[in-house]
């Protein structure tokens, strides 16, 4: 006889679907002072995602953000030393833009990755929509000499009920 408890059973049903895209901070002289940037639209395609897990849009129960990681790709001698704090927000067509993470008094360590603080927002709707965008939100503590690539790593927790569960 199988016994499965629910948090087992909670467990398979749930998967993570990862998105990636990439922004350009401008080399600049202002510092302290909040700028925008905005990503290209990030396609989803969850239909199909949800599909290879076996699950469909209106059988979604939830999806958070797990992971928001920033990693920059260019110049090879920068690092994120420029940043004084980050905010990202999404979007998606007839969706409302709500922040998902953040960091804030940054401290110049060198480094070429961050890991920003996720918020739990809700965000199925976003996730189910064909395309989302997200805004990068920064203020700098240093001059710009050169532009600044960067590639945002985005990993979703989806909990959704299973086709046959």
């Amino acid at each position: 006889m199988l016994v499965v408890s629910c948090k087992e059973l909670d467990k398979l049903t749930m998967f993570d679907v990862d998105y990636q895209t990439n922004y350009t901070v401008s080399s600049t002289t202002i510092i302290n002072a909040p700028f925008n940037l905005f990503t290209p639209e990030v396609t989803t395609e969850s239909e199909t995602t949800f599909e290879e897990n076996n699950t469909r849009k209106d059988l979604i129960e939830s999806i958070k953000l797990k992971t928001l990681k920033l990693t920059l790709t260019s110049p090879e001698s920068g690092n994120f030393n420029f940043l004084n704090e980050i905010h990202i927000f999404i979007s998606a067509e007839n969706v409302e833009e709500v922040e998902i993470a953040y960091l804030v008094d940054m401290e110049n360590n060198n480094s070429r990755m961050l890991e920003l603080v996720t918020n739990g927002q809700e965000l199925k709707d976003y996730i189910k929509a064909d395309s989302y965008t997200l805004r990068v939100q920064s203020t700098t503590d240093e001059t710009l000499s050169q532009n600044h690539d960067i590639t945002i790593d985005t990993k979703f927790r989806v909990d959704a009920k299973i086709l046959g569960l």
